[in-house]
Formats: structure tokens, sequence, C-alpha cells
């Protein structure tokens, strides 16, 4: 059975804008999420998913408004605590994988928890627990121009998962896959992600993966134009 989870906001977003030049990417948004949902951005191109992704995640500073994690406020942090905050705190799959080419599976996987000062052999270890676990047993030591684009994206969704982080950010995951193994690749995003209690946005055009999650949020001219709860 999944766990339970609370319904206080693992991360919030209140009056959320971002401008470029004269143009509103965001124009007031206001979002919550919970932990341990699953919630699909949704909305035509322009209308300022990414950008929303990209506020809440701290890659990119909103012109105003506030970003909270945990209750704890994030938008004021500077670069270095964003950065540092990214590393720990959430995870990114993204809709080519941005795998690194030098490293194999294993050493993908392990990245983020290497960077966060855990010890090698620990983070090896529990990146070839993710990659059995998420059906990639035997191909560790493979470069990621050795995989296909399914398993390339499951490495993927091993890295962002390995070291336990509160938010999972998705833009376009299963883009770039054919409909059956963006099917399966989603699934095991998700299924690996509620074993965690990881919140999971995805950004998608994808109507049927939309309509396959319980929460939907559409952006429209950078703002929430509509919301289909769970």
């Amino acid at each position: 059975m999944a766990p339970q989870w609370t319904a206080q906001p693992v991360l919030a977003g209140r009056g959320l804008v971002k401008r470029y030049g004269n143009e509103h990417a965001l124009a007031g948004v206001d979002i919550d999420v919970t932990a341990g949902e699953a919630i699909a951005i949704v909305g035509p191109s322009g209308s300022g998913k990414t950008s929303l992704l990209h506020v809440l995640a701290g890659i990119l500073p909103a012109d105003e408004g506030q970003v909270f994690l945990a209750g704890q406020r994030i938008d004021q942090l500077n670069e270095a605590n964003r950065s540092e905050l990214r590393r720990k705190e959430f995870g990114f799959v993204f809709q080519n994988g941005m795998l690194v080419d030098e490293l194999t599976a294993q050493e993908n996987v392990a990245l983020p928890m290497l960077l966060g000062d855990v010890a090698k052999a620990q983070a090896l270890r529990a990146a070839r627990e993710w990659l059995d676990q998420l059906d990639l047993p035997g191909l560790a030591e493979r470069r990621p121009g050795e995989l296909s684009g399914g398993q390339a994206q499951r490495v993927a969704i091993a890295r962002a998962l390995a070291h336990q982080p509160k938010v999972i950010f998705a833009d376009e995951p299963t883009g770039a896959l054919d409909t059956r193994t963006g099917e399966e690749t989603m699934r095991a995003l998700l299924d690996a992600a509620a074993q965690t209690g990881a919140a999971v946005l995805i950004v998608t055009h994808d109507r049927d993966l939309a309509a396959s999650l319980p929460r939907t949020v559409a952006i429209r001219d950078g703002r929430v134009a509509s919301e289909v709860p769970a």
C-alpha cells in the first residue's frame, strides 16, 4: 500500500511573476504542491509552463512573488545556495535525458550523490540498486550512447530519485519517446516517486499523459487558467 502523505504543501508559489523584456512569462501564479502527488502542467507553447517549473526549482529567479519549500522561503537565496538546494532537495528529468556521455549509467545515477559528498562506494551501490529497481539490470556499465531512448530516460529517472529529493521536475519527459516507451517510462517514474514520497511536476503537451495524472494545472498567458484536482 502506498504511504499516506499530509496535505501540507511541500512546495508553494505565491504571486509568481517572471518577465522577459516587456513580455510576461508568468503573470501572478499561485500553486501548492503536496508531498507524494503528481501534477501535469499543461498549456500551449509559450504559455509559461517551463518558466513556472524553472522558477519553482530556483533555476530562474522570479521578478515578483515567493517560493516556499517545506514552509521555508527559498526565492531569496543567493545562487550558490539555490544550487545546493537543487542538488539536495530536487530531482530533474528532461526530454532528452541530459546524461553525461562520458560516464556509465551507474556513474550518471551516482553523480548527484557524489556532488553531495556521499562516499563513492555508497553512491555507486545505491545507484546500482536504483538501476535494478527501474528494470535496468546488467546495464550499469553501459554509456548513454549504448542505451535505447527508453533505457536512457530510466537512467535519468534513477539519477533524479537516487538522492531522495522532495520534488521531481520533469520537462516533457516522454517527448522524445514513442507512445509505448513513453507510457512505460512514466509508470516507472511515478511508481518510483511514490515509493519515496517525492512530488512530481510534469510539463507536457501529451494530453493522454496529463489525463492519466490525478491533478492538472493549465497555464495560459502566464496565469493559471484552470485546474482539475485529484
